[in-house]
């Protein structure tokens, strides 16, 4: 169970020669990650009298970025299991979860922009990054596992649901980075 180790040996073992935890596993990793930055985001919002209007907002993005953040943690240890498994259909549907989660997660960055404590809109555009890095990440897995599946209608819809968020995510993140860049050079 890589969610209960330090990180030091978490990246240990993804450096070593060992077949998990991988790239699918990374991805997820680092969606963790960018969940929670977006929670540390909206916890150092929250509570703060200068965003109080924002208050119930917030606290349904943190109930959502905390969501996340657990599940991408089971997803790390889930893509171990099923690269163990042998089974090329789990093998997609792990970073298939992973992709779409990162795109759920994406879209709560630019209502940190807008209703975050600007003190940390920086950490927002890192979030948002890291995102796009676990579903981009996560679509080469996809991608690489549905070659080795023999259902090519089942590849037809995973692969078009991809390509649509994809246009989105990428979108959000380039956003995400302009209006973030606009307030820290004001």
């Amino acid at each position: 169970m890589y969610k209960d180790v330090a990180v030091k040996e978490y990246l240990d073992q993804l450096a070593a020669r060992l077949s998990v935890p991988g790239g699918g596993s990374a991805a997820a990793f680092c969606a963790a990650m960018a969940a929670a930055l977006a929670s540390m985001v909206i916890n150092f919002t929250l509570g703060n009298p200068k965003y109080a209007k924002n208050e119930i907002i917030l606290q349904e993005a943190l109930s959502k970025t905390e969501y996340l953040r657990k599940e991408f943690l089971r997803l790390v240890d889930l893509d171990a299991v099923a690269y163990k498994s042998k089974n090329v259909r789990d093998a997609v549907n792990v970073p298939f979860m992973v992709a779409r989660l990162c795109f759920e997660g994406i879209k709560i960055c630019p209502l940190l922009i807008k209703q975050g404590n600007l003190k940390l809109v920086s950490d927002v555009a890192v979030a948002a990054v890291l995102f796009e890095a676990g579903f981009v990440s996560s679509c080469f897995n996809i991608e690489i596992n549905l070659s080795s599946l023999d259902d090519k209608k089942f590849s037809r819809v995973v692969n078009a649901e991809m390509k649509k968020k994809s246009r989105v995510v990428r979108k959000i993140r380039a956003q995400t980075e302009e209006r973030v860049g606009k307030i820290i050079r004001g």
